[in-house]
């Protein structure tokens, strides 16, 4: 059940004064996490289910609302949900990876409370611990401008959110069980659209419907474990006009690719004979294809959907080269206003003086005969109390070590990656430049939390210092997750302005499991409510290092 209610006012004491305030709105949603039986792919399988529904319960909400979830487990494993994109501000004790909170055991429940502040723009949620991505417990998050924000394009008739991604008809526990006793995953069984797949000549009911001279917005992501999409709409353009909270110059495409982890949205106008179109999502960079189709139907439509499917992009080399091209064709709408303290156009990143550059290249390699993932020769493995907790409470250095990942990309072919929590020292408000260099045969994605990164480059070979002359120094989206193709490298530029313990993964589930990850620990020397709030009175302590401790001194303002 969704309860909506406005907090007017807000009485708080300072220095002896009392202040009112006004204090943003709220949206309360009351979650029950089950299992349930579904079929995506027509098989059925046991899912993970978000009050009954998959994908779970929309969130639709704007600009600076506080957003309140109460979260019942009734599964009979631990569980944690991530809102991959929002940055919580000041605030990484809600992020929901297991380096920030503790798990919600079976048969409790956990609020989150977090601000979507100062940000707009097309995310989802999804569940960390394990494998449990791959049953679901996902769902769309959309973050609105407020209404005094012009946005750069019309009100859309309708919007609809699209979860594609790949699908296995194996369980979750059966596929983290193959990982965990050394296999792989191996390919993909099919491809899911918003919980449901059909191929051409179907009789399924439509996934969407259209009023004709409409146009209506597609927020697009993709969820699944480790493969890109490419998704077309048959016989319609897809003008892109948002990339994961930034507005973009306004292209139309005859497709485009959707990486793991990443989302977008696009507009698509009514204007077509009146009748029944696919939308097509199809696997990108595996040898075995993969495709789903769904049906879009107009309001009074009188026809099939042609069995001819609009073309697939490019594969191979030259497929990559395109999907690099497209990439590069992305480009920050300068002219927009948009919800971040800083507007559109006014933040001319390119013009910082670089702090710091970290170099991070992935790897591959066996230990025991099982499966690991590392950067730079350092896999992660989480710990039983949060990293964030024993770095709160001092003692930090019962649990881990700082800065085993050294920023040159060394300690990258050494015959076995070093297992251990990895957790990076960053200094607050320093501007870094992070390159990701994939010498692997399989695309790779990364997600930051806490922050958007400007995106600037994404070039094949291997990095080096004169690359730069090769970035977008002025109109790069401004973004939370970027792909890395085989055999080649990505750059991102940001500014560390957000206080806490931050997740950087891939958003390969697999890769991420098995340890290609780490967490950014960027400290506020003031130690000021301005730059971070204190450990939440309701959340749990766990692990045996820290229940017993005192709390520390709480942050001031």
């Amino acid at each position: 059940m969704e309860r909506v209610t406005l907090v007017a006012l807000l009485l708080c004491l300072s220095a002896g004064a009392l202040l009112v305030q006004a204090e943003d709105p709220y949206l309360f949603f009351d979650w029950k996490v089950t299992y349930g039986t579904i079929a995506p792919l027509g098989v059925p399988q046991q899912g993970i289910l978000i009050n009954g529904q998959f994908p779970g319960p929309r969130i639709n909400c704007t600009s600076n609302n506080n957003i309140v979830v109460n979260v019942f487990n009734q599964l009979d494993e631990p569980l944690l949900l991530t809102w991959a994109g929002v940055q919580q501000r000041k605030n990484s004790w809600q992020d929901g990876t297991l380096g920030t909170m503790c798990p919600i055991l079976p048969g409790q429940n956990y609020t989150y409370h977090f601000q979507v502040k100062d940000q707009i723009g097309s995310y989802f949620y999804y569940p960390t611990v394990g494998l449990q991505k791959a049953a679901g417990g996902m769902g769309p998050l959309n973050v609105h401008s407020r209404d005094l924000i012009p946005v750069p394009f019309d009100r859309p008739a309708d919007e609809y959110n699209v979860l594609v991604g790949d699908w296995y008809t194996k369980g979750h526990k059966a596929l983290k069980n193959m990982l965990d006793s050394g296999r792989s995953l191996g390919r993909p069984d099919g491809i899911q659209i918003n919980g449901k797949s059909a191929k051409v000549g179907d009789n399924v009911e439509p996934l969407f419907t259209m009023e004709p001279g409409k146009t209506y917005r597609y927020r697009v992501c993709n969820v699944g474990l480790k493969t890109s999409i490419n998704f077309r709409i048959q016989g319609h353009p897809l003008k892109l006009v948002e990339i994961e909270g930034s507005h973009t110059v306004q292209y139309d495409f005859d497709s485009l690719d959707v990486h793991v982890g990443q989302c977008l949205s696009v507009l698509v106008t009514a204007d077509k004979e009146p009748k029944d179109y696919y939308f097509v999502a199809s696997s990108r960079f595996i040898k075995v294809p993969l495709s789903s189709v769904g049906i879009i139907r107009y309001t009074n439509g009188k026809g099939p959907a042609s069995p001819e499917l609009p073309p697939s992009a490019p594969v191979g080399s030259a497929g990559i080269a395109w999907s690099m091209n497209q990439f590069r064709s992305f480009r920050w709408n300068l002219t927009a206003s948009a919800a971040r303290p800083n507007p559109q156009g006014s933040y001319h990143y390119g013009q910082i003086n670089i702090t710091r550059t970290i170099k991070l290249v992935n790897s591959e390699s066996r230990v025991g005969g099982k499966l690991r993932y590392a950067i730079n020769g350092v896999s992660h493995i989480d710990t039983p109390t949060p990293l964030k907790h024993a770095e709160y409470f001092g003692v930090a250095d019962k649990l881990f070590q700082y800065n085993l990942v050294k920023d040159d990309g060394s300690a990258v072919n050494t015959p076995a990656p070093t297992i251990a929590p990895s957790v990076l020292n960053a200094t607050f408000r320093n501007f870094v430049e992070i390159i990701f260099e994939n010498h692997e045969k399989t695309i790779q994605t990364y997600n930051l939390d806490g922050y958007s990164f400007f995106a600037v480059a994404v070039e094949p070979g291997t990095w080096s210092p004169e690359k730069r002359k090769n970035y977008n120094l002025l109109d790069a989206i401004s973004r939370h997750n970027v792909q890395v193709y085989p055999g080649s490298w990505a750059a991102i530029m940001t500014t560390l302005d957000n206080a806490g313990m931050w997740n950087l993964r891939s958003d390969m589930q697999h890769r991420a499991y098995l340890g290609q990850q780490l967490y950014f620990s960027v400290l506020s020397p003031a130690r000021s409510l301005r730059d971070e709030y204190n450990l939440p009175d309701n959340q749990p302590l766990c692990g045996g290092i820290v229940e017993k401790l005192p709390l520390p001194a709480p942050y001031t303002a």
